[in-house]
């Protein structure tokens, strides 16, 4: 099956489409420039299934819906489910769950079968536990290396836009707002982790994904796997699944 999976993000919608056997095409645009993306999918073969993953709204929904268009497609617009393709879900009302989560939680159930805390490093941070039986079992949002950079700059009277580098032990400004946010990010990854473990017993891996994945990776402790986009991984999955 020719399936085309698309991840509309608040910063980026990323597209990657394949026949099974792995990806044979893969792009993005930017979100606020998201009517490019018919002509990016141009060259693409007709999929024969178009899934989507929108947090975005209902103008870049529409934007994917004209975009896919051109091959007759109508596209599915995930909505998280009570379960699916092997993974069970605790959240309150299931549907209220973000469907690049839930999207992701399957990924990373798919391809590493085991207990794992599920980060999606992006606009906002998502870190979300999956025990070793496939159940989510919650999760937290904070906000992104970036936005915490930007809420420094925008409410303090003294503190610039960052673009420092981590340091153990920040000796100027612009690393000190850095290192404050990865290590920010990082705690709240490190106390999921710990949580999943004391309660399930199984020490989990870390399954990192989004833009600032590979800031976070080496300051993240114990197992860590990175997956390019996890998100469409997932897609992948349901559309061939169910």
């Amino acid at each position: 099956m020719r399936v085309l999976a698309i991840d509309a993000g608040n910063t980026r919608v990323k597209w990657a489409a394949g026949d099974g056997a792995g990806w044979q095409a893969q792009g993005a645009v930017a979100t606020a420039s998201a009517g490019e993306l018919g002509a990016a999918l141009a060259p693409l073969a007709a999929p024969e299934r178009v899934i989507v993953a929108n947090v975005a709204g209902e103008a870049v929904a529409g934007l994917i819906g004209a975009a896919v268009a051109r091959w007759g497609a109508r596209p599915q617009f995930l909505v998280s489910a009570a379960a699916q393709c092997g993974v069970t879900s605790s959240y309150d009302d299931p549907a209220q769950l973000g469907p690049d989560r839930w999207a992701a939680l399957i990924g990373a159930r798919h391809l590493f079968g085991r207990a794992a805390v599920v980060v999606n490093a992006g606009t906002a941070l998502t870190v979300d536990a999956l025990s070793g039986d496939g159940v989510f079992l919650g999760g937290m949002i904070v906000p992104g290396l970036m936005l915490m950079h930007e809420a420094l700059a925008r409410n303090t009277a003294g503190l610039p836009l960052a673009r420092g580098a981590f340091r153990y032990f920040p000796a100027n400004t612009d690393d000190a707002i850095a290192s404050g946010a990865i290590n920010a990010a990082c705690g709240a990854i490190e106390r999921m982790a710990r949580f999943l473990a004391e309660t399930g017993g199984e020490v989990p891996l870390v399954v990192l994904s989004g833009g600032g994945a590979p800031v976070l990776a080496p300051q993240v402790p114990g197992e860590v796997a990175t997956v390019d986009n996890l998100v469409l991984e997932g897609l992948a999955r349901i559309a061939r699944e169910g």
